[in-house]
């Protein structure tokens, strides 16, 4: 039975949670607010304002999202070889959840899109999953969301995310420079060779992290791609409490959730709603569409197949009612997809009604899926669960970890 420290952990992390989910519901209504008032030139202008080589917009889009790309890769490596992912049997599901979460959206975004060619590169915008958001939102809600739904969320969102990561890196990629290319592979590499030399120290991985985005930026593939690259090269000490990864992840944790995702969700989601924004016309209907009934026809269908034939089983946590909610909130695809949206589309207008979509495909996600879990029958997650989740989410060391230097 969990002790009293256990019960005020987890307190502090749903806490956390929820700080993180108001924080960043309130960025992206503050955008909106300051985007529809007389303020809203001067918003853009700040955005667009040359610091240094970038605007303030690349600025937090293409460094600041790096950090961001940085924590999704140790959170990947992590569950994928320590964690909720370690073993075959336990990928499956989440996989094929995944896999129909990302194909049955951008089906469903080519449906309505489809026809005109101005809009086909956006397809990947409703294939993206916010999981910060998603859990959140999960955290708002409370008690009602079992930690079961909150495991299964992470681990569909981190295959989720190696999709998104490879669709970046292939299908957004401008001309490509060989030989800042070449220099971002020596990079690497050296960074690899530093793990397998065991050093465990961070500043290393940390320098090579900053030359590898300045070269990754510089070769044409988008730079964020670097926060990922940089990640599996530190060392995961498996099977250890405290090792490199695992301090860096707790280190950048609650910067990338209270400072960089909401930074980027203000930059990005201010948009004018007016009659030239229109929720009906057929960029932002295809992305809401694509997020609220894509998502939730992927998700569960896909679930619900792999369970039928054997080939995966859902928790035993988790009723269909919570599964259900699940696929909602895979529908959420905020933060993502606000990104991909910038990447998709040079025409400034295309890029403000994908936002619309975005967030409206989110908003719609977000309040059916707590309409759900309000109905859905109750249930206790397993104390393992539990201590898996309060591992996941952050605040996974008591106090402050210490590296063995030995």
């Amino acid at each position: 039975m969990p002790g009293k420290g256990t019960a005020i952990a987890s307190e502090n992390i749903a806490s956390h949670e929820r700080n993180a989910g108001l924080l960043l519901i309130a960025a992206a209504g503050l955008a909106l607010v300051l985007a529809n008032t007389p303020v809203g030139e001067t918003y853009h202008a700040i955005l667009h304002a040359k610091l240094g080589p970038l605007t303030v917009h690349y600025w937090i889009a293409d460094a600041l999202m790096a950090v961001f790309f940085l924590l999704v890769g140790l959170e990947v490596k992590r569950e994928w070889f320590d964690g909720q992912l370690a073993t075959a049997s336990a990928r499956r599901l989440p996989m094929v959840a995944a896999v129909g979460g990302m194909a049955v959206p951008a089906l469903v975004y080519l449906l309505i899109a489809g026809s005109d060619a101005a809009l086909t590169n956006g397809w990947a915008i409703p294939a993206a999953t916010d999981i910060a958001f998603a859990l959140g939102v999960l955290a708002l809600i409370g008690s009602r969301a079992p930690a079961s739904i909150k495991l299964l969320l992470v681990t569909i969102a981190i295959i989720d995310d190696i999709g998104a990561v490879a669709i970046i890196a292939v299908f957004y990629t401008a001309e490509l420079d060989l030989v800042a290319l070449l220099a971002s592979a020596l990079i690497l590499g050296a960074m690899f060779g530093l793990n397998r030399a065991g050093v465990c120290k961070l500043w290393p991985y940390l320098v090579g992290f900053v030359l590898l985005w300045l070269a990754v930026y510089q070769s044409g593939v988008h730079a964020t791609i670097a926060g990922v690259l940089a990640a599996l090269t530190v060392p995961l000490g498996q099977g250890q409490a405290h090792s490199p990864l695992k301090k860096l992840e707790h280190k950048i944790h609650p910067l990338v959730m209270f400072g960089v995702v909401p930074l980027f969700g203000f930059a990005s989601a201010g948009v004018t709603i007016g009659s030239g924004n229109s929720l009906f016309s057929t960029l932002p209907l295809a992305i809401a569409s694509g997020l609220f009934l894509g998502k939730q026809l992927g998700v569960l269908g896909a679930v619900w197949l792999a369970h039928r034939t054997g080939f995966a089983r859902k928790p035993a946590e988790l009723g269909w009612w919570h599964m259900y909610a699940a696929a909602l909130l895979c529908g959420i695809g905020f933060t993502m997809s606000l990104f991909i949206g910038d990447l998709a589309f040079d025409d400034s207008a295309l890029v403000d009604a994908a936002k619309i979509g975005t967030l409206a495909g989110s908003v719609l996600a977000i309040a059916a899926a707590i309409i759900v879990l309000r109905l859905a029958p109750a249930r206790v997650s397993a104390v393992s669960d539990q201590d898996e989740a309060d591992e996941i989410f952050g605040e996974n060391f008591p106090e402050e970890p210490q590296l063995d230097q030995t």
